[in-house]
């Protein structure tokens, strides 16, 4: 038996409802009944949807079943059709629709079932995916390829390109840079020999330390045959040598572009001390090898901060020793399981977690680049697969049913439950001692605003803490499942009080073992944290961070509709990713400009900025191709570049000598 699958979306019009058309096709010699078809994807159908034709059966989140009209056989080389009329929101882009699927037949048996892209009515553009390509020009308008551009150039000369470079340290922390640029550039660029002795033409790279450069500045002096790498730090030195690195491949590469300078100097340092990358492992699962190498680029962008969001409400991705059950059951997804097949993921067992040992390994490689690894358990909300996992830290009591924006039932950490606490203290211990950067993020984003209004505990802490009228306004909640066309503003909300006093006494807990907050802009509601301890990442709208700043917290800016990387490129319906915070090109993504709209005080307070690589739309990794990059390095130009130096035409002209994470470069689907 076998079967195939079409999807298509028909946008709503003056006379018709949206549709969102489910075609499986039997292409096997029998003919079936009573059967079952699964499939999932970003696309989430509505609960309260009408599906002509078939039977909605179980829908959580994007994962849904249904099923054929009773006493249906679908016969041999025929076509089962049925439309859904109803989406938790209309779909954008090809990548939207379902990506997977599976039959279940009447005696059980499973079947996955190949499923081909979403087709959109009236769009017959062939569809998108791997990176686009950036030709290096004939004429750039800077004479070295550089990314980022660095703050002073005053370079001069040429000559042929070296072969390569001939390291030569003098001191620790130049003898650390030294190799950790070696094995960089070996892992990026195997064959190119950037780093080689002088028996094979190596010129030689002299790094010395220079007290009184900043704490990622560097110099490098050239010369006729030489160069010399100066800082005070080890992170400034290897910044340093991967200056001479770009420098060296474009000038090897694009010998009638590009210069290799023979005198002057570049002298560099960072615009942000903080120059961030997230990458949500949830959704869809990175092996440890894909985020070393997503860290080995982002050290090659001279990106600072890796924020690993190691948990959502589709899997937990961290091993913690005292609850064996949370990468036991809360880390794979699979028909039948305690989660089902989300996000592309198919009937099989699929997932995945870090062991101990590799989440060490990761850290030890981020710090050789100079980039600190901050841990996301995202808390109180997007917790329904921990939830799966650990069920006792439910209030017992609780009834009814909310839904999160994603469409996940009852998924939030219940602040008035005891065990909860022993519970999270737990995890900040063992993840503390994972990663030595000392800081915790702790999400506080997105909790539906009717969250625990059938547990009598939360019910009873609202009143103590907010009076009864405030008890009485969250009980009217009960059971009211909105959150369908955007995430909840709580502020000022029942939800909101209890969730600060989560909040609060989680962040005293980790300030207590010496660490940092982070949090999403959420967690500043009710000033829950210190702000001399904390950190928020704003990301709603390009407002908020200016706003934040103003309020005095420390504050990464992060806007969904400029740097979310899992937005499309555009707005064509061939093109791969999300739409709802709006569409993000490369040169919109690298004008944007963070310091916009904060005061002179406000400013005080702006730490850097941070792309965010959500998973929702990566289960093809040439879309992860096509929406990262080469976005993150036009980020990265942002964080450490001056404004008034930045220039996209010379970026554009630099960035196809950047190196990609899957090698899947520009081709139709």
């Amino acid at each position: 038996m076998s079967f195939s699958l079409v999807t298509t979306w028909s946008p709503a019009t003056a006379t018709e409802p949206l549709g969102y058309g489910i075609e499986l096709t039997n292409i096997g010699d029998q003919p079936i009944r009573n059967f079952q078809l699964g499939f999932s994807g970003p696309a989430r159908i509505d609960p309260h949807a009408t599906l002509e034709n078939g039977k909605l059966l179980v829908r959580l989140s994007n994962h849904t079943m249904i099923a054929p009209p009773d006493g249906y056989v679908l016969q041999p080389g025929e076509t089962w059709t049925a439309t859904a009329r109803g989406l938790s929101y209309g779909l954008r882009h090809w990548s939207d629709g379902a990506n997977s699927a599976y039959v279940v037949l009447e005696d059980g048996k499973v079947i996955a079932v190949p499923t081909a892209p979403t087709q959109g009515k009236g769009h017959n553009s062939p569809l998108l995916k791997g990176a686009a390509k950036f030709p290096v020009p004939a004429k750039a308008p800077a004479p070295y390829s550089i990314i980022p551009w660095p703050n002073h150039v005053a370079a001069s000369g040429n000559r042929i390109a070296p072969p390569g470079f001939d390291l030569k340290p003098v001191g620790d922390l130049a003898t650390r840079a030294a190799k950790a640029f070696a094995d960089l550039t070996a892992e990026l660029f195997p064959v190119e020999a950037i780093v080689r002795p002088a028996s094979e033409a190596g010129m030689p790279v002299h790094i010395v330390e220079k007290s009184g450069l900043g704490d990622e500045a560097y110099e490098i002096a050239f010369a006729d045959n030489s160069a010399t790498v100066s800082a005070t730090t080890r992170s400034g030195l290897f910044y340093g040598l991967v200056t001479l690195g770009h420098i060296l491949r474009g000038a090897r590469q694009y010998p009638a572009t590009f210069l290799f300078p023979t005198a002057g100097t570049i002298s560099d340092a960072p615009g942000f001390s903080f120059r961030g990358e997230h990458l949500d492992v949830a959704r869809q699962f990175y092996t440890a090898a894909e985020v070393s190498r997503l860290i080995r680029l982002m050290a090659w962008n001279k990106m600072n901060k890796f924020h690993w969001h190691l948990t959502e409400d589709e899997a937990w991705r961290l091993e913690i020793s005292a609850y064996p059950q949370l990468t036991e059951i809360a880390a794979w997804r699979g028909h039948g399981k305690a989660l089902p097949p989300l996000l592309g993921s198919g009937p099989q067992p699929t997932g995945g977690y870090y062991s101990k040992e590799a989440v060490r390994q990761i850290v030890s490689l981020a710090d050789d680049l100079g980039i600190a690894v901050i841990p996301e358990i995202d808390m109180p909300g997007h917790f329904y697969a921990a939830l799966q996992a650990l069920p006792e830290l439910r209030d017992p009591n609780e009834k009814g049913e909310y839904q999160s924006v994603q469409g996940f039932p009852n998924n939030s950490l219940n602040p008035a439950h005891e065990p909860v606490y022993r519970f999270v203290e737990t995890i900040v211990d063992e993840v503390l001692e994972l990663f030595p950067a000392g800081i915790f993020h702790l999400g506080a984003d997105e909790v539906p605003l009717a969250a625990w209004s059938g547990s009598p505990l939360a019910l009873d802490m609202i009143e103590k803490m907010a009076g009864p009228a405030m008890r009485k306004k969250h009980e009217a909640q009960f059971n009211q499942l909105g959150n369908h066309h955007g995430a909840d503003e709580i502020e000022g909300s029942p939800t909101a009080v209890i969730q600060a006093e989560f909040i609060r006494r989680v962040h005293k807990y980790i300030a207590s073992k010496g660490a940092i907050t982070g949090g999403w802009e959420e967690a500043a509601h009710g000033d829950a944290v210190d702000k001399d301890k904390s950190y928020v990442i704003g990301w709603r709208n390009v407002e908020i961070n200016a706003a934040l700043a103003e309020r005095g917290f420390d504050i990464v800016v992060s806007p969904g509709q400029r740097y979310y990387l899992d937005m499309a490129n555009g707005v064509s319906w061939a093109e791969p990713g999300a739409g709802w915070a709006g569409w993000s090109g490369p040169q919109e993504t690298y004008e944007f400009e963070a310091r916009a709209g904060f005061s002179e005080e406000g400013l005080k307070h702006l730490k850097g900025i941070q792309g965010c690589i959500w998973s929702e739309s990566m289960t093809d990794r040439a879309i992860f191709d096509r929406l990262v990059f080469p976005r993150i390095s036009a980020i990265a130009e942002s964080a450490w570049t001056l404004p008034e130096r930045k220039s996209y035409d010379r970026f554009k002209s630099m960035v196809g000598l950047m190196p990609i994470m899957y090698g899947n470069f520009e081709q139709a689907v």
